[in-house]
């Protein structure tokens, strides 16, 4: 395998969501991932559905690339006895019990680095590790609205709602990816492992950024708002003639153009800076969507563009993935699946470049992904390479 991280070989502990992304993260950086999965169901995700794909859920699908797969039953002395082999030829295991699991299945973190010394142990929980509420379970849904999010988000303050993707679970994931590939770096110089802990909760204040601040410097409290920004103005959806576009004006340099594209007064009384236009409020939506209304989305985003103003259409899902940029970043994959056959999955978000290549830059991104597998796909070819 190709990647910064080829050479690396990862044990995946992990179920549902926030510890399968991070693990398959680490595998589109080159990792060798070993998926250990429950004999007989395998991961809970396999049964989140439908939609599936014959038998394969696409929920599984989606966050499981660049892996391998063996079925471990843990509370059994011999699977016990396999992930100790696994582990002492592992560089990162990866972790979401619930705290106390994997200690009562005999691998406390002391255990652990006793059978490998620089094991890297990622370890993910819903609340954090200690504290008290450590014990409370992770789900998605229920983080994003104890930790604050779902009161940032939807029409307005009496209409919360969560965010169309699992974020908490997301952002858990890829700082624990970021935690891992951090302490494998640490290693290089101490020649020792350690343990990163992240959880949902702190994904989701972890990128609170403004809001934040909003509170713990200036005492207030950030509420929904719908589509337009809280401290930059206009910033958001925009009715038009015949749909909807968005607008992102983030300066004043940028307020100048917009208001002579569309032939508006930038110093008109209470709307000259943006501290004005955010209190504004609606009086700036009306003022904005009167200008608009004469044109269609195409032609409004056309002269937006010509005036240099940051501008957007809404997409549902299948116009971003028939989009040509969304294909020309490496955001899409065509791998072969062993039961279902060649499917398209959404691909890695980051692209590796060489400046120094003979004939300049040169894309050194993986490009041989491999399908998520079938349960215990590769059960044989890693009992060889234990015995190896």
């Amino acid at each position: 395998m190709s990647g910064p991280l080829a050479g690396y070989v990862v044990v995946d502990l992990t179920r549902a969501l926030a510890g399968p992304h991070a693990a398959m993260m680490l595998g589109d950086l080159g990792a060798r991932v070993i998926k250990v999965e429950q004999p007989g169901s395998g991961d809970d995700t396999r049964g989140w559905g439908p939609p599936f794909a014959g038998s394969e859920s696409t929920y599984f699908l989606s966050c499981n690339r660049n892996k391998q797969s063996i079925a471990l039953d843990l509370k059994d002395e011999t699977g016990r006895a396999t992930l100790e082999a696994l582990i002492r030829k592992a560089d990162v295991l990866l972790e979401n019990f619930r705290a106390g699991v994997l200690d009562r299945l005999g691998f406390t973190t002391a255990r652990l680095l006793e059978l490998n010394p620089r094991l890297v142990v990622l370890s993910i929980t819903g609340f954090g590790h200690d504290g008290p509420e450590a014990g409370r379970a992770g789900y998605d849904q229920i983080a994003q609205g104890e930790a604050g999010l779902m009161s940032l988000t939807g029409s307005g303050p009496d209409d919360p709602q969560r965010v169309g993707v699992p974020i908490g679970d997301l952002l858990a994931g890829m700082y624990g990816a970021y935690g891992v590939v951090s302490a494998l770096l640490e290693r290089e110089r101490t020649g020792r492992g350690q343990v990163v802990r992240t959880s949902l909760l702190a994904g989701i204040v972890g990128v609170h950024a403004f809001q934040g601040t909003r509170w713990t410097v200036a005492g207030e409290v950030g509420r929904a708002q719908g589509n337009h920004h809280p401290s930059i103005a206009p910033y958001g959806l925009f009715r038009c003639g015949d749909g909807h576009v968005q607008i992102a004006v983030g300066s004043e340099g940028l307020w100048q153009r917009f208001c002579a594209e569309f032939g508006l007064d930038p110093q008109e009384a209470g709307l000259a800076t943006n501290a004005e236009r955010v209190a504004a409020g609606r009086r700036l939506v009306e003022l904005v969507e009167a200008a608009f209304a004469p044109f269609g989305a195409d032609e409004l985003l056309r002269r937006l563009a010509a005036a240099g103003v940051p501008a957007g259409r809404v997409r549902s899902l299948d116009e971003v993935y028939e989009w040509p940029q969304t294909r020309s970043q490496g955001l899409l994959i065509d791998v072969e699946h062993e039961s279902i056959g060649e499917i398209t999955l959404p691909g890695p978000p980051l692209r590796f470049f060489d400046p120094a290549g003979p004939d300049g830059e040169v894309e050194t991104t993986r490009t041989d992904h491999a399908a998520p597998p079938v349960l215990n796909a590769d059960e044989e070819e890693i009992r060889s390479w234990l015995a190896g």
